[in-house]
């Protein structure tokens, strides 16, 4: 006489299609906005340390002035800034501000439109094994 003994295992997975695709987008926009938030920060450090009359001479003022005249020259002259002894307010530094501020706009945007995809439907998988064992008494 012999005992037969059926197993039987199932398995249940679920997958989101467009999972990583989503993530990428969410990703890099989250970087476009980081490193525009970062530059526009310094802009407004800049025109803080203008407004104080801060000593261009002092490495880290120097720092932030060479550093961000790189994104500012091109903006450079544009209106006149208005001064008071040492004191700058920088008008042309709040209107790059403006524009870099809509260019990060524009590039998330743009990434958003040609990486997100919505979010659809989970997909399950139902895995079933049967298997059979004999043993003999």
């Amino acid at each position: 006489m012999s005992n037969e003994n059926r197993m039987s295992e199932t398995r249940t997975s679920q997958s989101e299609p467009g999972r990583e695709q989503r993530i990428f987008s969410f990703k890099a926009t989250q970087f476009i906005w980081l490193a525009f938030g970062a530059l526009e920060a310094l802009f407004a450090l800049r025109i803080g340390l203008k407004l104080i009359g801060a000593n261009p001479q002092s490495p880290i003022v120097a720092l932030i002035y060479g550093f961000t005249y790189l994104f500012l020259f091109p903006f450079e002259g544009m209106v006149v800034s208005p001064t008071m002894g040492k004191m700058i307010l920088e008008l042309s530094s709040l209107f790059a501000m403006m524009v870099y501020g809509l260019i990060a706009w524009g590039i998330e945007r743009v990434v958003w439109l040609i990486f997100y995809h919505p979010r659809a439907a989970m997909v399950g998988v139902t895995e079933t094994t049967t298997s059979e064992h004999h043993t003999a008494p």
